[in-house]
């Protein structure tokens, strides 16, 4: 699977997020007012639910915005399909999940496989799921970090775009999980920036599990 071949109009970005949007606010800053230098532009951002953080910041951005609530749909599934029809209005090359915290289901993928970027705060496949950071310390790991990978049907196990590694030290412990955690962010923050500037940039291509970056064709 390949992305298509860069242009030199930025790539279109849909930012989906449900808490405080650090990760979508670094997007912002490193995209700045030179979106074509950054080779992406943020088009819209979408979130679960309303009165958070991430959707002022994008308000703020003067960017649209849409919210989606699985609670105002019958079934799971209804809201899997609202959802990808609200992303697809904004015409993404790229959909960005900045701490979106819902797993979204066949519809969504079946629109946006391979395109579809999350973040997780650990060095997968070790420990996925939701509570990667408090898995990693009972573990005893000497060291953890976060990865950037594309989102297939499975929990955390999509292809791997990038990872940064983050030390653990004797002052972590399962009291102090939120030092960790926020170190962890600080490198995931700007992991997330440089993926998104390579894919958007310079094109990639997936073979099997390996997420090649560079233009396709290469």
């Amino acid at each position: 699977m390949a992305s298509p071949p860069p242009s030199t109009a930025p790539a279109r970005l849909v930012v989906l997020v449900s808490g405080s949007g650090t990760n979508l606010q670094a997007l912002l800053d490193a995209i700045g007012d030179d979106p074509e230098g950054f080779g992406a532009q943020i088009v819209a951002v979408g979130a679960d639910r309303s009165g958070i953080a991430g959707l002022e910041r994008a308000e703020r951005a003067g960017l649209p915005t849409f919210v989606c609530r699985v609670k105002d749909h019958a079934t799971r599934e209804e809201w899997d399909a609202a959802l990808a029809a609200e992303t697809a209005g904004y015409h993404p090359d790229l959909v960005v999940s900045a701490g979106f915290m819902k797993i979204v289901g066949k519809e969504f993928l079946a629109r946006f496989g391979g395109r579809f970027i999350n973040t997780h705060p650990a060095l997968l496949p070790s420990f996925p799921g939701a509570h990667g950071v408090r898995d990693a310390l009972a573990y005893g790991v000497k060291v953890t970090g976060c990865t950037v990978h594309f989102v297939d049907d499975g929990v955390d196990t999509g292809p791997i775009i990038a990872q940064g590694v983050v030390e653990v030290t004797e002052e972590d412990t399962a009291e102090g999980e939120a030092a960790l955690h926020e170190r962890i962010k600080e490198i995931e923050r700007k992991l997330l920036v440089e993926a998104v500037r390579r894919l958007a940039r310079d094109g990639y291509r997936i073979e099997g599990r390996k997420v090649h970056l560079g233009h396709v064709g290469e």
